[in-house]
């Protein structure tokens, strides 16, 4: 029995000190700080109060100025370089014969050979002294301006037509224009759709849509 006591107070240190150790927890990674700054952090500035007035509706908007563009203004009309007037235009043949070529130039061939003096014409172009016009059945080519006279003249269109002796519809006639007859055109009132227009001896009104020889608007004195 001594023996035995003996043993476990030899023996039970060496037991203890021998169990196994736990291990180690593994090492963190250092932290890297970042280098502190030498001005203190930049303070918010606190927003002011807003006060709230029950049933209070929020300011209306500052009105946007409304910007009004200006109107354009109208086109003038196109000029021709050699005499300054306007394009298109009419005139009139200043005789029973009149050349029309395919070139501005006596060189180029006759196209066209006219035989009716007063027949209106449709002046588009100009280079020098000729021009390029175009017939009532919508024949173009050149002419000289020599061949060309100011003379205002329409054309009665298909089918017959009647002269009237008051810018009405319902006026009595004064006389029946086969189409292709050539007027006289006297005036022409630029808000009117009629002209006062003379065939012959025979002196009326006409409607412009009736007639070739005019601009859309045009006024004639």
């Amino acid at each position: 029995m001594l023996a035995r006591a003996l043993f476990v107070l030899l023996v039970w240190p060496c037991l203890v000190l021998a169990q196994p150790v736990p291990p180690a927890p593994p090492a963190k990674p250092p932290v890297h700080q970042a280098p502190k700054s030498k001005h203190p952090p930049a303070k918010s500035a606190a927003k002011p109060p807003v006060s709230k007035t029950p049933g209070a509706k929020p300011p209306a908007p500052a009105p946007v100025p409304v910007v009004v563009p200006e109107p354009e203004k109208p086109a003038e009309p196109t000029k021709g370089s050699n005499s300054g007037l306007p394009l298109p235009r009419f005139a009139a043949l200043r005789s029973d014969e009149v050349y029309m070529r395919i070139g501005p130039g006596k060189r180029y061939p006759i196209d066209w050979v006219y035989k009716r003096r007063d027949l209106p014409m449709q002046i588009e172009r100009e280079f020098e002294e000729w021009r390029l016009v175009r017939d009532p059945d919508g024949t173009k080519g050149w002419v000289n301006q020599a061949t060309l006279v100011g003379r205002r003249t329409a054309v009665v269109l298909a089918p017959e037509r009647m002269l009237r002796r008051e810018a009405k519809d319902d006026a009595g006639p004064v006389a029946r224009l086969k189409p292709g007859v050539i007027l006289r055109l006297r005036s022409c009132d630029a808000a009117s759709d009629w002209c006062q227009a003379q065939a012959g001896d025979y002196r009326g009104w006409m409607k412009r849509s009736e007639i070739w020889g005019l601009l859309p608007g045009e006024a004639i004195q």
